[in-house]
């Protein structure tokens, strides 16, 4: 008898144990069913096209012929941002195309706006431009577009486009907010990927100082800054820090500003050296100006709307119909592309806002 009363003691002592076992088996799957579902970004491998399309300046009514011609000549990478005022129809334009190619094989950037930098802010202004504009799940990368905050600016985050409201001539210029940090901005940047919002995040027009401050408090590094260079405008100290820190640099007008010619401004394309040097390669100087950005490490972002030169700004690093072998610019060709910089800067903020702080990119 005393037997059967330990067999039964032993029995019951092990069905407790086993519906305790159960009781933890369910907790641990309902917590990794919740981490599925909440998808973090944190640790994701950082991969990104060297050569991508700009969106600034693409009107409207050809956003869909141009993503659609883009993605069909294999371009991956499209900049964009809300204060080109047309995310919206780039979203139509990425939702209706007819190049099959599927989303995760696109690499797509856009920005925070000046008028959204305080921490409350900064999330719903991003869920703006992805559900109602954009209309994609998640944003590959999420920059601060200036590292100046203004006034907020309302909006409907349910309706499409945004409001031009950043520039308020009542009030002498920009509407800067003093009282907002980057430091605050960038913690509810980091929150954005803990979330799966976004896979990474990074900056623009940050120079060395304010990127030596962010690094400084940053759980999440930038993984991008994207200036102004070109030859006329290289900022060697800049891309060397950045380097030194793990941070890609990424070229906005790689070309210089072109259409700026009108206006008085000189032409990077046209410049005596990059022209003989293009010839002697037998390409076309933009060709030769994103070449160089890209042996020097940088990424590029260039945009145009016309088919010839969407071609010959992706052929660069590949055999194309212009030259029998890869593009590749020697250490003499380089050195005097170097000798041509001049701090020339096109993109000046200072001009538009009207504000003292802006010298801080000179």
């Amino acid at each position: 008898m005393a037997h059967a009363r330990y067999s039964r003691t032993t029995i019951s002592y092990l069905l407790f144990i086993a519906a305790l076992s159960l009781v933890t088996a369910l907790r641990i799957l309902t917590s990794i069913k919740n981490m599925i579902n909440f998808t973090s970004f944190a640790s994701a491998a950082f991969h990104m096209p060297k050569v991508g399309l700009g969106t600034l300046g693409i009107a409207p009514s050809e956003a869909k012929p141009v993503i659609n011609e883009a993605l069909s000549m294999g371009y991956r990478l499209f900049d964009c941002a809300p204060v080109y005022f047309n995310e919206k129809e780039l979203g139509d334009a990425f939702h209706e195309t007819t190049s099959g190619v599927p989303r995760t094989d696109v690499f797509i950037t856009s920005k925070l706006a000046s008028p959204f930098h305080r921490s409350e802010h900064v999330e719903p202004a991003l869920r703006k431009t992805l559900n109602a504009d954009l209309r994609i799940g998640y944003l590959d990368l999420f920059l601060i577009h200036w590292p100046v905050a203004f006034k907020y600016v309302d909006f409907d985050p349910s309706s499409r486009g945004w409001p031009n409201e950043e520039i308020d001539e009542s009030e002498g210029g920009a509407r800067i907010d003093n009282n907002v940090s980057i430091r605050d901005t960038w913690t509810a940047m980091e929150k954005l990927v803990d979330e799966g919002l976004v896979k990474h995040i990074g900056v623009a027009n940050f120079p060395v100082m304010l990127l030596h401050d962010l690094l400084s408090y940053a759980r999440i590094k930038p993984v991008v800054n994207q200036v102004e260079i070109h030859p006329y405008n290289q900022q060697p100290k800049l891309v060397a820090f950045c380097k030194s820190r793990g941070i890609h640099v990424q070229a906005y007008s790689p070309l210089g500003l072109p259409s700026y010619k009108e206006a008085g401004e000189v032409d990077v394309l046209s410049d005596p050296v990059l022209n003989e040097i293009a010839a002697g390669h037998g390409i076309t100087v933009a060709q030769l100006c994103l070449q160089w950005s890209l042996q020097r490490g940088i990424y590029t972002i260039v945009k145009s709307s016309k088919r010839n030169h969407l071609e010959e700004n992706l052929m660069v690093g590949h055999k194309n119909e212009f030259a029998n072998n890869p593009i590749q610019l020697s250490q003499d060709e380089m050195n005097r592309i170097a000798t041509l910089d001049r701090n020339l800067r096109f993109t000046r903020p200072g001009d538009w806002w009207n504000d003292p702080i802006m010298p801080v990119f000179n």
